[in-house]
C-alpha cells in the first residue's frame, strides 16, 4: 500500500506549491497534480490518505473528478477547495459524500487540521475493512457442520444440547467446536461473538 498522504489536485501552481509547503511544515507528505485527469490517471485502490480537490479547473472539474472516484469505489476522503463562492455546489458535494470544503482564501491551520482528520478517518476505515475481509476469509473456511455448530454456540447452547439437536456425539461436537475456534482464531464463544460483531 502507498504511504498515506494528501493528494493535492489544483491547476493553480501557486496554490499547489503553497499547500505542499504548508503540509510539509506540519510533517504531512503530499503529492501534487495539475489536473483532475492526471490525478485519475495515477489513482489506484492502494492509495491512502485524502484528496484535496479544486472545484473549478481547466479540463475536468473537481466535481466530475469526485464523481469518477465514487464510480471507481474510492474510499479516499475528499476535501474541496473553491475560489468562486460556490457554496451551494460545495454543500451538494457534502451530501454526495465529500469530507469537507474550504473557500479560497482559506485558513491554513484549519485546512491542515481537516486534512489530518480526513487522513485519520481513512486509516480507521482501512483497519475496519481489513477486519471485515479477514473475518469473511475465516468464515469461508468453515464446513457446513462447523457453521451449524457456530450458530448454536452463539445462541449460548452447551455441547450436550448441541449434540442432542444435531443428533451427533458430544465428542464430535467438541472436535467441530475446536476446529471452529481454531479457524476463527478465537479461544472462547465470547471472543467469537465479538469478532463477528466487529467484522460485520
Amino acid at each position: 500500500m502507498n504511504t498515506p498522504q494528501a493528494y493535492l489536485v489544483d491547476d493553480d501552481e501557486a496554490i499547489r506549491d503553497a499547500l505542499s509547503w504548508l503540509l510539509k511544515s506540519r510533517g504531512l507528505p503530499s503529492t501534487t497534480f495539475d489536473s483532475a485527469e492526471s490525478f485519475l490517471a495515477a489513482w489506484s485502490k492502494g492509495m491512502s490518505g485524502c484528496v484535496v480537490l479544486d472545484m473549478r479547473m481547466t479540463g475536468m472539474s473537481g466535481l466530475d473528478c469526485f464523481e469518477q472516484l465514487q464510480a471507481r469505489e474510492s474510499t479516499l476522503p475528499v476535501i474541496f477547495l473553491t475560489g468562486h463562492g460556490d457554496v451551494p455546489l460545495a454543500v451538494a458535494t457534502l451530501k454526495k459524500g465529500a469530507f469537507d470544503f474550504f473557500e479560497k482564501p482559506f485558513n491554513d491551520n484549519e485546512l491542515v487540521t481537516r486534512i489530518e482528520e480526513a487522513m485519520a478517518l481513512d486509516a480507521q476505515q482501512r483497519v475496519t475493512n481489513a477486519t471485515v475481509d479477514s473475518v469473511k476469509a475465516r468464515l469461508s473456511c468453515l464446513t457446513t457442520r462447523e457453521r451449524q455448530i457456530m450458530e448454536l454456540v452463539l445462541a449460548g447452547k452447551f455441547n450436550k444440547v448441541i449434540a442432542d439437536e444435531l443428533n451427533i456425539s458430544m465428542r464430535t461436537v467438541e472436535v467441530h467446536r475446536a476446529n471452529l475456534f481454531d479457524k476463527m482464531q478465537v479461544k472462547t464463544a465470547v471472543e467469537l461473538a465479538n469478532l463477528l460483531k466487529n467484522g460485520s
